[in-house]
Formats: C-alpha cells, structure tokens, sequence
C-alpha cells in the first residue's frame, strides 16, 4: 500500500503529536508499506535526510519558538498526489497545511483519516479566551468531519466527540516503548548532578512549560510536600514561555530543559513522583512513559490516566476539578518512601501490552478498510 502522511509537527520538534506521527508512520513503513510524510519545512533546514519526506512552507508558532505551522499546499498536493497517487491519507493536525491535504484528497478521491490530538478548546480557557471554546470545537469539527474517519486514542474521548456531532470517530490505542522507557535506567549519578541526596523524593514535570498545563497546580503541590520532606526537589524536563518565569520564580527547581531518547528515559527513572496536573490533554503520552519508568504519577482521571492508571496501585488518578484532591495525593505518595516503592514496582506491569507493532498494525488496518469502502462506493456508482 502507498500512504501519504501529513502533519504540521514532526521530530525533532518535542511534543505528543510529534512524537506519535514519527511513531505511526515508522510503524507503516515497518510493516512494508510506502509512505510519504509532508510537512513544514524546519528552521534552519535544508533538504530532508528521507527522500520520502516532502517539505513545505511554514511559519514559526506565536509563543512556541522552535514550532512551525505549514501555510496552504493546496496545489502542490493535488499535483503529487495527481502523479503518484496514495491509497490513504492520514491529516494529523488541523492546521492550514491539514486542510489543505483533506481538500486535496476529497478533489481527488483520496479516503481520509484524521488525528484528534489537541484539545484547542480547553486551551481557550487557558489562555484567557474561554468565549472562544465553543467555536473552536465547531472549527475542530468542520475539519474533521470532512475526514472519512477520526481517529482518537481513548474510548472517553471518542463518546465526547460523538455526543458533539464528530463523525466515523475510531479508537487507534497508543503504544509506549518499554525497551526504552525501564527503571533499570535510575541513574545514580544524574540524581546528584541535580544535588539530590540519595533517599530525598524527586517529583518531576515533562512537557511544555506552558499555561495550558496547568503548571500554577504542580507548585502548589510540590510546595505542600516539601512541607513534610524538605529535602524533596521538583525536576522540569521541557521548554517552553513559561519557564523563564517560573525560574526566576523558584531558584530551587531544577531545570532540565528539553530531552530526547535515552537521556529522556533516564530522566524519567530517576525520578520519584510523576506530577502531571494538565487538563488539556487529548491523552499524554508522558504518563505512559512515566509508568513505565517506574515512577507513580498523580493525574486528572482522563485520558491515559483513565485508560491505564489505577488509582492507588500505580499513583493517584483525581476527579478532575479537584484541585485539594491532587495536592494531598502528591504529598501522600511523595511523603512516603515505602508507599512509592510499592507503587514504582507495579507500574511497569500497567503498560506492559501496550506495542508499538500492534498500534501499528490496527492503524494499517484503519487506512485499509477506509480505501476498501471508498473503491466499493465507486464500483455501487458505477454499476
């Protein structure tokens, strides 16, 4: 099969959706397949290592340094995809260069998938435009309805797009790469390069500094359990507006700044207490990785949490809202060496099932059966 992937963020950009395209169409090209991916062209960047990739024009995202969105492609992609036509293709965000592949393969006859991987409507709320929510999804939904299929990672989000209008919404689980993501990674000697004693607790936040995550939770908490250990230090692992802020701010956090790969995994087993108070999240696949690093994590019970995060055995898994709730969680479980011990050696097991061939493999299957019911449409129009 020939697929053709498009998606304004890609590596080495950091964020889920980045990370989840690269995973996705690793997975396609493993299982044999031919894929394209066509996305901005990168800082700095000149022709791509990959002869598959096609890089377009982009713009660099407000209050994001290092993001790019993609400008309309419209007739670029018509004029490829006119040449070599693909057999599917998968829209993974909405932006202009998303719509413009969704009217591209619509002209064409192309079946279509998307990817619902950001709530931009909660992060109307987070940045002070909560009058804004309301369209936003209506936007969301005039994008991808236009797909032949949504693609979702959580049955709890698939029920929410339903009850809102979204159209043909499948569940495609997402995976985590427990080769890479293993407590066996704890590094001694990273600990106490941040100044960290070896027995003092390390609660530690991966991801965008950034409003929509809810970083003003994570303090209040990290500050209530320094109340009862002192000695605990909070680890940052990302970038993003808000840090320079938060910095200055707290002289005693320690930042990390971005990380990758297997520095990223020894960041992660080091730690101690995943705290991860977003309420944006489409999933977060950072709690995946967190679990599977051995390290308990506190969260709002949705996405990854509520699929895979059980409450009292792999951390704390908190009504959403519950701000008081969250706070006494992380100093409960941060507080208590043996509590966290405990924990730590039964969230590996939470993940275990979770492969990366096996999502791969069911998103095949999803492209696959879109291209069989777009032909047998046309054979039912031509008959």
């Amino acid at each position: 099969m020939r697929y053709a992937i498009v998606s304004e963020t890609y590596p080495p950009e950091v964020n889920g959706v980045a990370l989840t395209v690269q995973a996705l169409e690793h997975g396609l090209r493993d299982r044999g397949h031919e894929v394209s991916l066509l996305r901005p062209r990168q800082a700095g960047e000149s022709a791509p290592a990959d002869a598959a990739q096609v890089l377009l024009r982009g713009v660099p995202l407000p209050r994001y340094p290092g993001l790019r969105f993609g400008l309309p492609a419209m007739r670029r992609l018509l004029s490829a995809w006119r040449a070599r036509p693909p057999d599917a293709i998968y829209a993974a965000t909405e932006g202009p260069l998303g719509w413009s592949a969704l009217r591209a393969a619509r002209r064409l006859g192309i079946p279509a998938a998307t990817g619902f991987h950001t709530r931009f409507d909660a992060y109307m709320r987070d940045y002070g435009a909560a009058f804004l929510e309301q369209a936003a999804l209506r936007w969301m939904r005039r994008f991808h309805n236009r797909a032949d299929a949504t693609l979702v990672p959580t049955r709890e989000l698939q029920a929410f797009l339903e009850a809102r209008g979204f159209d043909n919404v499948v569940r495609l689980p997402r995976a985590v790469d427990t080769v890479l993501f293993d407590p066996r990674r704890r590094d001694p000697a990273l600990r106490a390069h941040w100044g960290v004693d070896a027995d003092a607790p390390v609660a530690v936040h991966v991801g965008r500094v950034a409003a929509e995550k809810n970083l003003e939770l994570a303090m209040r908490a990290f500050r209530a359990l320094q109340q009862v250990r002192p000695d605990a230090r909070f680890l940052w692992v990302g970038d993003g507006p808000e840090r320079a802020r938060l910095a200055r701010e707290n002289p005693d956090f320690v930042f990390c700044g971005v990380q990758r790969g297997e520095a990223l995994a020894r960041h992660f087993a080091s730690a101690d207490l995943f705290v991860f108070p977003s309420r944006s999240e489409t999933f977060g696949n950072v709690t995946l990785e967190a679990l599977a690093s051995g390290v308990p994590t506190v969260a709002f019970d949705y996405g990854a949490a509520r699929e895979h995060l059980r409450d009292g055995v792999h951390g704390a898994a908190i009504e959403d809202g519950d701000d008081a709730g969250f706070i006494a969680a992380c100093v409960r479980i941060g507080g208590d060496d043996a509590l966290r011990a405990t924990m730590g050696a039964a969230t590996p097991a939470a993940v275990a099932g979770l492969r990366p061939e096996r999502v791969a493999a069911d998103f095949d299957d999803i492209l696959q059966s879109l291209q069989r019911a777009r032909r047998t449409d046309a054979r039912t129009a031509t008959a």
